[in-house]
């Protein structure tokens, strides 16, 4: 499983099928957990001399895996880019292509219907929920009793931290914002090797962005 389907499972409602958080942030997070996951894979990293902060390309061979080859391909062909700048187009169908490969593994269920009867709307309530548990238990093993996070787990936790969802994804731990300043402190920790950290301090700037211009674009539109 890429660390982008387990984020995804993590944001959608068992039950009602419905994400817990809106977008871009969503989507610019599961961006984010692509990049997240070629970084890990030794396929990119974050540039740190000259024009630190750039995308660069590592090995451009494919991963074998189409959702993360589609993404490298459109990193190599754009090569030196930042990647807040890279993260809107790389997040392009990212969602919908997830959902349905978790659908087709029978993870997940496409429910189909309408809103007020007129407007079609998929809903995605979980089918198998054994993976989604076993990444749920790590992380509240990781937020609320202090366990050390491992890569993957890490990556997680810093990217629900900058979309402000903590405390609805561990939903059994009692004190909130204990679990909030542990999911921070793990995002600002030396959890990961150089490269990660620097990939997941990105992602989760790019993900911030996006929400903070997004909300403003909303208040903007109301007044």
């Amino acid at each position: 499983m890429l660390i982008a389907e387990d984020l995804l499972l993590l944001l959608y409602d068992d039950q009602t099928g419905k994400p817990i958080t809106g977008a871009p942030g969503l989507d610019y997070a599961l961006a984010g957990a692509v990049l997240i996951e070629l970084t890990l894979q030794r396929k990119v990293d974050i540039t740190t001399e000259g024009k630190a902060g750039r995308l660069r390309v590592l090995d451009g061979t494919p991963t074998g895996d189409p959702i993360l080859d589609e993404r490298l391909a459109y990193v190599v062909g754009k090569p030196g880019k930042k990647p807040k700048d890279q993260i809107g187009k790389l997040s392009k169908h990212l969602r919908e292509q997830l959902l349905a490969r978790l659908a087709d593994r029978g993870i997940l269920q496409a429910d189909q219907g309408k809103v007020l009867g007129l407007f079609p709307v998929t809903r995605w309530p979980a089918r198998d929920a054994r993976h989604e548990q076993e990444v749920r238990t790590r992380l509240h093993g990781v937020l609320a009793q202090g366990l050390q996070p491992d890569e993957r787990t890490g990556a997680l936790v810093a990217l629900v931290n900058a979309l402000n969802v903590v405390p609805k994804v561990v939903t059994d731990a009692v004190d909130k914002r204990a679990l909030k300043r542990r999911a921070k402190e793990i995002a600002e920790s030396d959890w990961a090797a150089d490269a990660v950290k620097k990939a997941v301090a990105e992602m989760q700037a790019a993900v911030t962005t996006a929400i903070v211009v997004s909300a403003t674009a909303a208040s903007a539109g109301s007044s």
